[in-house]
């Protein structure tokens, strides 16, 4: 019920910020649920993709890391509004810096069980088959789907459970053993957290708009949690 005041805060925010903005970059879970079936895209969410068609036409980069809730994204926002989406996580290299971005579903150790679902979520035959429901139920589904869950993992979400067992950080523990980082930058995780890797490299979550508002800026050294508030 709450989902368009926090539409038009995310609006407010993008528009704040398009003056110093370089690139924007969107780590997954934009949308509770997505699915394009070929001649329908979700009702709502004119004024985010109205936005997002804005600051593209005026020549900023959004890009999108596609989450578990929006795993379904094709070529319709990247057509209509001028976004470029990314199927996983992907390497930024800006002002000598190493920034590994990702949603971070399904990384590290642990959690077999989504890794499972997410396997099955994203093979062509599921996504086939789900594109044959009328959307009207499928929506539907994957709505109270994605509600049970959220309400299952509010709890588990809302800590911090210590670097041991955290999960993403890990994997950012792992990964800098082989290939070396300045900043690991995550979302997934709904929880704003910044944690050392090593001397050299920081891991840094985004939290989420739900509760924090909280979001990330680049400012060509260092990376530093913020938190927006509306006028």
């Amino acid at each position: 019920k709450d989902s368009i005041k926090r539409e038009k805060l995310v609006v407010d925010w993008l528009e704040r910020i398009q003056n110093d903005a370089d690139s924007i970059f969107l780590l997954g879970d934009i949308f509770d649920f997505w699915f394009e079936y070929k001649k329908v895209v979700p009702k709502g969410f004119v004024r985010l993709l109205g936005k997002f068609a804005e600051l593209t036409d005026k020549d900023i980069p959004i890009h999108i890391i596609k989450g578990n809730h929006d795993m379904w994204m094709y070529d319709y926002l990247p057509k209509e509004t001028g976004v470029i989406i990314h199927d996983r996580n992907f390497i930024l290299q800006k002002n000598r810096k190493n920034i590994f971005l990702a949603h971070g579903d399904g990384l590290g150790p642990g959690d077999l069980k989504y890794k499972l679902f997410k396997t099955m979520f994203t093979s062509k035959l599921c996504q086939w088959i789900f594109a044959r429901l009328h959307p009207n139920f499928g929506i539907s589904l994957a709505q109270f789907c994605s509600k049970k869950s959220r309400s299952t993992n509010n709890k588990k979400m809302s800590e911090f459970l210590g670097e041991k067992n955290e999960w993403l950080v890990t994997y950012c523990k792992r990964k800098q053993e082989e290939n070396p980082m300045d900043f690991y930058i995550f979302g997934h995780r709904h929880l704003p957290l910044e944690v050392d890797i090593d001397k050299n490299c920081k891991y840094i979550n985004l939290g989420d708009w739900m509760i924090y508002q909280s979001y990330a800026v680049f400012d060509g050294e260092n990376i530093e949690l913020k938190y927006f508030k509306s006028n």
